[in-house]
């Protein structure tokens, strides 16, 4: 049974100790969440004030640095040692996520430090996720440091991109597959390609600069699509067609079948909770049987989930079912995981999220 000393105000720090009144780990309290403490240092000496904090964002962008990226996240939450705060750079602009009531409460400051170590031009704020009403927070966003056009142009991998800081997926674009769409160049040369559920096109793009034939970008929002056709433009891309549909309708079509030397499959997460994985595994499987189905011989399928619940091995188990209902003859070439900008603690499997399995089929 938990026991107190002290005010109890929530969003402030507290030590935390054992039973037998052992020091266990320093952290915000909130006893409105789910996680009732999320922890900020195992070093008992550790003083938790703004030096502490700057030197957690230092360390996080020493890594960033050695990277080489122009546009990466910065902070990934707990895995950086910073729970509850996301902070990603796009150019010279950052968006930043608090996702729990500790950091809600620091936030000004925060703001100074980022501002202060990363030279920043400004800071856009997208704490419109629900999961901050778990922590009894509203949704928010806006503008925290200097006023600028929210959308930004940015480069990944020598392409140019449109940004948007303000409505756009997560905070913005997908900083957690750069490497993924870049080995691209790898399987994408002279071939026919499909990128399934593309967003902005990033895959599509990728495979546009790696010297495919032709690339269709298939996405059911409009202005998802509108977009694709910005971000081509702008690459000068001639060879990119956009299709504004229902993916899962898409690959049921006949008329597409042995069309594509290459499919990309990269949904949304198809679940966010622990009791829709079967519903979302379901959704999964139907997409990949549905893509060996219509790939040509000798084709290439990288296919990903972005949902945590989906872990590694339940994402090759319905591999393998698809593969067999498919009937088709398929060599695993390669397992990879989100770039190295998005960190996970090696004690915190629900962070490695991301997973990609390429297939080459007979």
């Amino acid at each position: 049974m938990n026991s107190f000393v002290g005010n109890i105000i929530n969003g402030e720090v507290v030590r935390v100790e054992s039973f037998t009144k052992e020091f266990v780990c320093y952290g915000f309290l909130n006893l409105n969440s789910k996680l009732m403490v999320r922890v900020l240092s195992l070093d008992e000496k550790e003083i938790i004030d703004e030096e502490f904090y700057r030197k957690r964002i230092r360390y996080a962008l020493e890594h960033r640095l050695n990277l080489g990226f122009n546009c990466y996240r910065l902070i990934f939450a707990e895995a950086d040692f910073l729970p509850g705060l996301i902070v990603d750079k796009y150019s010279d602009y950052l968006v930043v996520q608090f996702l729990c009531l500790g950091m809600e409460k620091i936030k000004e400051m925060l703001v100074k430090l980022l501002v202060e170590l990363t030279g920043c031009k400004g800071i856009y704020e997208r704490s419109d996720t629900k999961v901050r009403l778990k922590e009894g927070l509203k949704l928010s966003k806006g503008y925290l440091y200097g006023q600028f056009d929210p959308r930004v142009l940015i480069t990944e991998n020598g392409l140019k991109f449109y940004v948007d800081l303000e409505n756009g997926q997560k905070t913005g674009y997908f900083l957690d597959q750069k490497l993924n769409r870049d080995i691209l160049r790898l399987y994408a040369k002279d071939k026919v390609v499909l990128d399934a559920f593309s967003n902005v096109g990033g895959f599509a793009l990728h495979a546009c600069k790696y010297g495919a034939a032709s690339v269709d970008a298939c996405d059911i929002s409009a202005k998802a699509c509108e977009e694709i056709k910005i971000n081509a433009a702008i690459n000068n891309f001639k060879q990119l067609n956009v299709i504004c549909t229902d993916v899962f309708d898409y690959l049921r079509r006949d008329d597409i079948i042995n069309k594509y030397d290459l499919i990309v499959l990269d949904p949304p997460a198809f679940t966010k909770d622990k009791t829709t994985v079967k519903k979302a595994y379901l959704g999964y499987k139907e997409i990949n049987r549905q893509a060996l189905r219509i790939i040509k011989s000798g084709g290439y399928l990288l296919t990903f989930s972005c949902s945590q619940h989906m872990t590694p091995e339940l994402f090759m188990q319905m591999i393998k079912e698809a593969v067999v209902d498919s009937k088709r003859s398929v060599q695993f070439i390669d397992f990879r995981v989100q770039a190295p900008d998005h960190p996970a603690l090696i004690v915190g499997d629900e962070q490695l999220y991301l997973k990609c399995i390429i297939l080459r089929i007979k």
